[in-house]
């Protein structure tokens, strides 16, 4: 049923106040639900390594989050006192099963239970066009390729109780695996962003589609088949509903900007282990999002809203060409048919709806910003901005953040963000109440003293018990696990 823009104006009418939540502007506000927190208290000396800690020394930390990040002597990642990280892999030195190097370029990771203690995680490799340009692709594992001529994948790493970690491909010859996402039933759904088609940089298959991977069944990533059902386009993440069954997908395009699109799945389908592989190529329905204030006025692009807590009404269209055959999906709507967004980036599914990430906002968008995170409730078909975050004037200089990216609920309350902007780069928290923290900085300078460079961290996940947070630096490729005194914060 289609929510008119009178339905949502009377709404917001009857409820007043009420439909905004509360944030700070320029600010994170976290999950309604997070668990409330107490300040820690922690200082630090350095570590060694590969297994590099801040210990606790003489000087102590009140506080919102975990306090100052401190230099790393080994040049690869900043922390709060008390905290420590352990490389798991890292591309061009460490080696999967096989033998083969690590692929590079990280991205979208979830983690899952695996057994006897263990912890599967799901990592894609961002790599585009043609296998040549890339000193470590996704090797091309039998049985588990879909275009032999395209560099990219995931691969799935195995991290044992007494600390060994094993890594062996989950999927390969896809392009340009970005954010991902996990499902209910406890696989990996990777998207290529991209619109290739075969015959264009060198592919010699179709590309922009979403596959399955299962982290803890190798046998059901054999013969990787495209969820056609999903679209073609340029995919970042994707959520399943668990009540509905519905997916979220949001696409990192640009000319004209991306969309958010929700697929519906035909009557009766019931999701789960192996179940997307038997969808026909159009079954069910694929929609782009159409949004409209309190007033009933359409707006066409999320950078409209100024102010955190501002509220849309969320309606859905259909898309005409879900496999983009002639014309990007899109560029199949006229304006005024659908709202639109630049750098649609990474969602989590939690507290009843998902999050859902703008990087930011240029030249393109009618309004500029640096970073935005809203949260579509599909209950009442809201989508409120939790996070507006200014254009930073110094991005180079540390301290503010910019450009979110990757994102996760916290165990401990809270939002935590990898950061994908300009100059320095960081994972950093926010609390219930909007407060933001650094919680890891990265040092490794990939350019030149004279003009340094740090890639952005990405695949930012917990693993199944909440003691380690997981994240990557995406160039050249290294997964890291962090592990310290989280503690829950207060409001």
């Amino acid at each position: 049923m289609s929510l008119t823009r009178r339905d949502f104006a009377r709404q917001s009418a009857l409820t007043g106040a009420g439909v905004a939540l509360a944030g700070s502007a320029g600010a994170l506000a976290s999950a309604p639900n997070a668990l409330a927190a107490t300040d820690t208290d922690h200082t630090a000396a350095a570590g060694h390594p590969g297994d590099a800690s801040h210990t606790p020394a003489a000087a102590g930390h009140q506080g919102v989050g975990y306090g100052p990040l401190l230099p790393d002597p080994h040049g690869l990642l900043a922390l709060p006192a008390g905290f420590k990280y352990r490389v798991i892999t890292y591309s061009g030195r460490t080696r999967l099963e096989s033998g083969e190097i690590t692929p590079s370029n990280h991205d979208g990771t979830a983690a899952f239970c695996g057994p006897r203690g263990s912890t599967l995680l799901v990592n894609n490799h961002e790599l585009k066009g043609p296998r040549s340009d890339w000193q470590h692709p996704v090797p091309l594992t039998e049985g588990l390729v879909y275009d032999p001529a395209a560099s990219g994948g995931c691969t799935v790493v195995e991290v044992r109780p007494g600390g060994h970690v094993a890594e062996w491909v989950g999927i390969a010859g896809t392009s340009i695996n970005c954010a991902g996402g996990t499902t209910p039933w406890g696989t990996w759904l990777t998207g290529e962003e991209t619109e290739d088609q075969a015959g264009q940089n060198g592919m010699t298959k179709d590309h922009g589609y979403v596959f399955e991977v299962d982290p803890a069944d190798r046998r059901a990533n054999r013969a990787p088949k495209p969820v056609k059902a999903f679209g073609r386009y340029a995919h970042e993440a994707v959520v399943i509903d668990p009540r509905r069954g519905h997916a979220y997908l949001t696409e990192d395009a640009s000319g004209p900007n991306g969309l958010l699109f929700r697929w519906t799945p035909p009557a009766g389908f019931r999701h789960g282990r192996g179940r997307l592989r038997t969808l026909a190529d159009d079954a069910g329905v694929l929609q782009a999002f159409k949004c409209f204030d309190s007033k009933g006025k359409f707006v066409d692009d999320l950078s409209r809203a100024t102010k955190t807590g501002t509220v849309y009404g969320v309606d859905w269209v259909d898309v005409p060409d879900h496999d983009a055959r002639t014309v990007p999906v899109r560029k199949q709507f006229t304006a005024g048919q659908v709202t639109r967004a630049r750098k649609l980036e990474g969602m989590w599914w939690a507290d009843g709806g998902t999050y859902i990430v703008s990087s930011y906002a240029r030249d393109e968008s009618p309004v500029q910003h640096d970073g935005a995170v809203w949260f579509y409730y599909p209950e009442r078909r809201t989508l409120t901005l939790k996070v507006l975050l200014g254009v930073n004037p110094a991005p180079s200089a540390d301290g503010a953040f910019d450009g979110p990216d990757n994102i996760t609920v916290s165990p401990y309350g809270g939002l935590v963000i990898a950061e994908d902007g300009e100059g320095v780069q960081h994972l950093f928290g926010a609390t219930d109440s909007g407060r933001t923290y650094p919680i890891a900085r990265n040092e490794l300078n990939i350019g030149t003293e004279d003009e340094p460079e740090y890639s952005e961290f990405t695949g930012v996940t917990f693993s199944p018990d909440g003691h380690t947070l997981y994240a990557n630096i995406q160039t050249p490729g290294i997964m890291l696990a962090i592990t310290g005194p989280w503690k829950r914060h207060k409001r």
